[in-house]
Formats: C-alpha cells, sequence, structure tokens
C-alpha cells in the first residue's frame, strides 16, 4: 500500500520556542506540511521531574501520530535530555531530536573554552555529559544555566531593559573566561539572538543547531522516501495548550505573521 508523503512532519516543543526550528524546516522542506504543539500551558518543561516530562512528552506524540505525523520532531532539549530514548521505544515513527551543538562548537574554537547556554534540567542530564565527554576532550566547557529566559520569550518580552539584564549576569562571567563560542542549549534562545550577540559581541561565534536540524530531518526523510511530493508551499498548522488568545498572540509576533491557532486537546 502506497504512503501518502504528504502527511505532516510533527514538532513538539514545551513551548513557543521550537517555532525557531519550525522556520528552519520550513526553509529547508518547503513542501512539507508541518504541525506544531506547543505544549506553553504547562512550560517550562525544565523545572519537572523526569517522569512527568517522560509521561507528558508521551501524551503529545500520541497526539501527534493521532494527527497522522509520518515524523515528529523534538525541539525541545529538555525532552531530548530526560526522554527521547523512550519515546523512540515506545512509537514507530521516525523521531528526530534536538541536541546542544558541542561537536560543532569544539571544532570552531580558537581560545579553548565554549560554553552551552540551557536550563538547569539539560545542563544536569547525563546525554549532555557524555556529549561532553565524547567530543569536548581538551575544550574548556562552560555551563550556563538560564532559570526565566525560556519564560521571558514564552511571555513575548524579547528585548526589555530586564531581558537585557538576565543575559548580562548570565553571560559576563563565561566571557571574562575566554569564551569564544557559544551554543544556544534551548529553542527559545534564537529570539534573542540579536541582543545575545550584541552583548558577547561579533568575536564571539553563536550556534543555533536549528539548521543542522533541519537538514537531519531532509536526511530521515529521504532516507525512507517520505519527502513530499506536492509541488506547492506545505501548509503550517499551530496547537497550543495556553489560552487560545495568548497563544495566537506571542507565537504570531515571534513568526511575524498571524496565525491561526488551535487548542491541544487535554
Amino acid at each position: 500500500m502506497d504512503v501518502d508523503v504528504t502527511r505532516p512532519i510533527g514538532i513538539l516543543d514545551s513551548g513557543v520556542g521550537g517555532l525557531s526550528l519550525l522556520r528552519a524546516i520550513q526553509a529547508e522542506l518547503p513542501r512539507e506540511n508541518l504541525l506544531y504543539v506547543a505544549d506553553s500551558g504547562y512550560a517550562p518543561y525544565g523545572d519537572k521531574t523526569p517522569a512527568w516530562i517522560s509521561a507528558r512528552s508521551a501524551q503529545v506524540v500520541s497526539y501527534l501520530v493521532e494527527q497522522q505525523c509520518k515524523a515528529v520532531v523534538i525541539a525541545c532539549n529538555t525532552i531530548t535530555a530526560v526522554a527521547v530514548s523512550e519515546l523512540r521505544d515506545s512509537f514507530t515513527i521516525p523521531i528526530i531530536a534536538i541536541e546542544p551543538a558541542i561537536k560543532p562548537a569544539v571544532a570552531m574554537t580558537q581560545s579553548g573554552v565554549i560554553a552551552v547556554m540551557a536550563t538547569t534540567r539539560t545542563l544536569h542530564s547525563e546525554s549532555l555529559q557524555l556529549l561532553r565527554k565524547r567530543y569536548a576532550a581538551g575544550v574548556e566547557v562552560l555551563f550556563v544555566p538560564c532559570p526565566g529566559l525560556a519564560d521571558k520569550v514564552e511571555s513575548g518580552d524579547l528585548h526589555s531593559s530586564d531581558v537585557e539584564q538576565l543575559l548580562r549576569n548570565l553571560l559576563m562571567p563565561a566571557l571574562c573566561k575566554g569564551m569564544d563560542t557559544l551554543v544556544l542549549g534551548c529553542t527559545h534562545y534564537p529570539f534573542l539572538l540579536d541582543s545575545i550577540q550584541r552583548l558577547v559581541g561579533p568575536a564571539v561565534q553563536i550556534i543555533d543547531p536549528s539548521a543542522a536540524v533541519a537538514a537531519e530531518v531532509g536526511r530521515r526523510l529521504r532516507a525512507l522516501d517520505l519527502l513530499s511530493s506536492q509541488q506547492t508551499q506545505g501548509a503550517l498548522a499551530f496547537c497550543s495548550s495556553a489560552t487560545p488568545d495568548n497563544a495566537r498572540n506571542i507565537m504570531s509576533t515571534l513568526l511575524g505573521q498571524s496565525l491561526s491557532v488551535a487548542a491541544l486537546p487535554d
């Protein structure tokens, strides 16, 4: 039986940050239909228990499977760190996950000092420790926990003096230690890229792994003969567990276009 390759790709994030990855996937695979789920009603995931994160992410992936998604992209580093192995064991569809880009950062650094901005849960995860051990021998890796930063993006607060001061407090210690490469280890943070670059200066290279993940999505679908055959621009659909008006306003602001956002069923 022929497979319907025009079925959507599901994209899951704990909130709106994964819209940065949706943009990259749309640019890489413009003919694909995309279904984005923002679980903002329960964000942030970073302060939840591993058991809760595993159970909740499985619920949302189940919803995406019910919506006939042909693959799921995990656009949340916390879910990747805590639950992606279980999700891959539980579901048969391809699951592609984002993770902090330590390997390319190590290849790029000249000073031998890199930093990773992420949620506390991601930074404490075994998977991140394994990435550091595997790829960062001989390089100093500074972990920069960023409590509250994803919340700023969730509320649409991208340019306030509070955000600028928070970024300064978070990043100045790493700058003082010689950091020349900075990894954005949360999909919310690319929405603050201009402010971050302005703060750390042009000499610091900032790595947003979204483009690399989007390319991997394309490779995986191509290998499985699941790339869309439609000749027109793919459709975008959005749903959220947040209050519908709030979700629509924030997501429209971040993507720079007016969106319709459906409620994520309980």
